[in-house]
């Protein structure tokens, strides 16, 4: 490992001003009670706190029956469509559905055949970056995190606009549907970079072809011989319908809709968005859960064992296996408890790709886990609701079968998830909710000045 440069290096005198920001930065934990503040706008039982209305989604984890709350398998809706019915429809046809799920979300009804190949041929004009773009911005700056190129590509592309300012709807949709057809193209070139200058791999830049779905251009961009499979295409746009949208109060979308309102740009917005989703606590889960079950392959010796996977999975609660977090990644949702329904769409299609790609033991393993683990976890820990798998759990094996970087792995929800951003800005937009200013209550005691010489 190369040695960190002076610039980079956390010297002592950082380390004490660290430790004196951690003593005076505790807020007591009884305050959030007394003052019955939301944490992660949440209430203590992990119902919502309402902060938004949208007509772009909805999502259904519980039903009232006689008079109560109880948990019910989850439902998703884009736009009224329900996930199930939308991804039936596509996949019976044999189509490529992202592009009409974009469409369906941004405008808030299914486009008709000649709409459809409209929109696809705008996403086909935009696909493509400035002049010499890939040259001064992307291959003279690699760096190994494709969220932070993405973020910095999408804020160095207002500088290309000859109307980055302007917020009118028509402006912003121009603008947005540019975003959805160009992250495929900065993700995977800045990847290639990455891979090139950093890890001293071939360097390799396709042009996308107009003909190819979102999906398809992926895996073209990406792979030196720019071949793949029927199943291998369909999966992925599958996982980015899957990942295009969920809800206004996931920390990204949440994200957008915060900066939008105080009349920002659409770039700054986007980035925005990229900078939330970047985090391991949203977009960077199913890292998390790939790497859980490398660690967990590597020290099972018989994967069909059930009660040493139990113990495996015991050890993960217990702060004592893998990451030592406490965590079985892919388990478990802040909102769905009995199923999250994009997890079960995708499992069906999880195991036609383990077949084909040879890892059937794999998915396998992946299968018990998803089965076991909620029981370790009701054994092993008090909680308010059901466990079940979210789609994290099932999507990082799907990017790992088809041969995707892991680097890759969370700007590939980004692809998906900027039609539900862009969907969101515009909504904020002609609304305006004005959600700029929430409200925080300070809880730290008044204190008077004292003269420097006399401190101590």
């Amino acid at each position: 490992m190369a040695e960190i440069s002076e610039y980079s290096r956390v010297t002592p005198a950082i380390e004490r001003l660290a430790q004196v920001c951690l003593a005076n930065s505790q807020i007591n934990r009884d305050d959030y009670l007394r003052y019955n503040v939301k944490r992660g706008l949440r209430d203590l039982d992990g119902t919502g706190v309402l902060a938004g209305l949208t007509e772009i989604s909805e999502i259904i984890s519980s039903k009232t029956v006689n008079g109560e709350q109880q948990p019910c398998p989850g439902e998703l809706y884009y736009r009224g469509y329900s996930i199930q019915e939308l991804t039936d429809g596509f996949l019976s046809d044999g189509r490529f559905g992202f592009e009409e799920t974009a469409y369906l979300l941004m405008f808030g009804q299914l486009p008709d055949a000649a709409q459809l190949e409209q929109f696809n041929r705008q996403l086909a004009f935009y696909r493509s970056l400035p002049t010499n773009f890939v040259r001064d911005v992307i291959l003279k700056a690699p760096s190994p995190d494709m969220m932070n190129t993405l973020a910095r590509c999408v804020l160095t592309m207002a500088s290309y606009d000859e109307r980055p300012d302007d917020i009118s709807l028509p402006n912003v949709i121009r603008q947005c549907i540019d975003m959805i057809a160009i992250f495929p193209l900065i993700a995977v070139y800045g990847y290639q970079a990455y891979n090139y200058y950093l890890n001293g791999k071939s360097l390799y830049i396709h042009t996308p072809r107009p003909e190819l779905s979102t999906a398809e251009n992926i895996l073209t961009l990406l792979r030196p011989d720019g071949q793949y499979t029927p199943l291998e295409a369909r999966i992925l746009d599958l996982c980015l319908v899957l990942h295009a949208e969920h809800g206004g109060g996931n920390n990204s979308t949440f994200t957008t809709h915060v900066v939008t309102s105080s009349g920002t740009d659409t770039y700054s917005c986007m980035a925005a968005a990229l900078a939330s989703l970047k985090g391991p606590r949203h977009g960077g889960a199913n890292i998390k859960v790939v790497r859980m079950f490398e660690d967990m392959e590597a020290n099972l010796t018989d994967w069909e064992d059930e009660d040493a996977i139990k113990d495996y999975l015991a050890g993960l609660l217990a702060g004592e296996r893998f990451d030592k977090s406490g965590l079985i990644y892919g388990m478990g949702h802040a909102v769905y408890s009995v199923s999250d329904p994009r997890a079960q769409i995708l499992r069906s299609f999880v195991e036609r790709l383990s077949d084909e790609k040879g890892l059937h033991r794999e998915y396998a393993l992946y299968a018990a886990v998803e089965r076991l683990a909620p029981q370790v976890i009701a054994e092993k820990r008090r909680i308010y609701k059901g466990v079940s798998a979210n789609v994290d759990f099932y999507s990082g094996f799907v990017y790992r079968m088809l041969g995707l970087p892991t680097e890759l792995f969370t700007p590939l929800f980004a692809m998906g998830r900027v039609a539900g951003w862009s969907a969101h800005r515009m909504e904020e937009l002609i609304n305006m909710g004005k959600i700029i200013r929430p409200a925080y209550m300070a809880v730290q005691p008044r204190r008077e000045y004292i003269p420097l010489e006399n401190r101590r």
